[in-house]
């Protein structure tokens, strides 16, 4: 049977617009069913801990449940990986942060994934300020004699990190660049299990982010020198910070954000932001971040577009920090 010429075309054009319509179609009805959500860190660390409160109100928002997968392994590039080559429908999205998403490109030379071009972005969640910890009984007062202690004894050291590629690992590895210390790294299988080894004095000290070593400060479990954050942080008020305690340089924030596969449609990216962005407006969402210490984005740093500059910023200051410490990797 032939077609005259005209209606062919007009056939073949409207086969061509059904995948389109299709994936339009499927976008205006999203979420239909539950929404996996990968931390690559194990469960209690503040990664997971902070994907599971903004996780929580966005479930309401969505009316559907976002469920925590947590799948750990090699600095959070394991869950990561496992996001990328996910399909891009909305149904499977990732917590990532600053290791994953910045320090991992200098770690990782056979990194499976570019953190700038292989995901798309949802939105910055929150940030972490990072603490300087050790065991209860180091012999340091302050951070001036924890940081000449580092210096005349590194060698004799054990420094606990939750990862090569992890935010623990990447800001002590600034710490001790600062210092001039180099302590024997002792890697744990994400920050609850290093911080666990530090209350037990199984380690020396650590990098920690508020929320895994906040409470454990609070309860004379560990000592914590300082915050490297500009101003004292609400959850921590006696803690000085690194430029009151001498340490100017060391400034540093752990972030962490959601993302979705490379090819996620727009329409569903923006359905994520936009229930993201409710629950950091929340009250009781906020509050439930601020007791933990957590630094909540303004509505500038929100978005996708701000969370992908970051991204490419983070990465740029991180390389060069790396790649003069000549870290080996796998």
């Amino acid at each position: 049977m032939k077609f005259p010429r005209r209606q062919f075309l007009h056939l073949a054009a409207g086969a061509a617009a059904l995948p389109l319509a299709s994936r339009i179609a499927g976008a205006q009805a999203y979420p239909s069913r539950p929404i996996t959500l990968i931390v690559p860190f194990p469960p209690g660390g503040s990664t997971d801990v902070a994907a599971r409160i903004a996780a929580d109100h966005m479930s309401r928002t969505l009316g559907q449940q976002i469920v925590v997968q947590n799948l750990s392994g090699a600095g959070g590039t394991t869950g990561s990986t496992r996001a990328m080559r996910s399909d891009p429908d909305g149904y499977t999205i990732l917590m990532g942060q600053m290791g994953t998403h910045a320090a991992a490109v200098a770690l990782y030379p056979n990194l499976a994934y570019k953190p700038a071009e292989d995901f798309e972005t949802i939105g910055l969640v929150t940030g972490f300020p990072i603490i300087i910890a050790a065991k209860k009984d180091f012999p340091a007062k302050d951070l001036k004699e924890f940081v000449a202690y580092l210096k005349a004894n590194s060698a004799s050291l054990n420094q606990a990190h939750a990862g090569v590629g992890s935010i623990f690992f990447t800001t002590c590895l600034l710490l001790n660049s600062i210092v001039g210390s180099k302590p024997t790294q002792v890697p744990f299988n994400g920050g609850a299990p290093a911080m666990t080894a530090l209350v037990g004095g199984q380690v020396d000290y650590m990098c920690a982010d508020i929320i895994t070593g906040g409470t454990h400060h609070e309860g004379g479990r560990i000592k914590v020198y300082g915050i490297a954050a500009p101003a004292r942080n609400p959850a921590l008020p006696d803690v000085p910070t690194t430029a009151e305690g001498g340490l100017p340089e060391f400034q540093v924030s752990a972030w962490n954000g959601f993302l979705a596969p490379k090819g996620t449609p727009r329409p569903i990216i923006d359905r994520l932001s936009d229930a993201l962005d409710k629950a950091l407006d929340d009250d009781a969402t906020r509050k439930r971040m601020l007791v933990l210490g957590c630094d909540i984005p303004t509505k500038a740093q929100r978005g996708p577009a701000p969370f992908l500059a970051l991204i490419k910023k983070e990465i740029d200051r991180w390389s060069p920090i790396i790649k003069a410490a000549d870290v080996k990797t796998n």
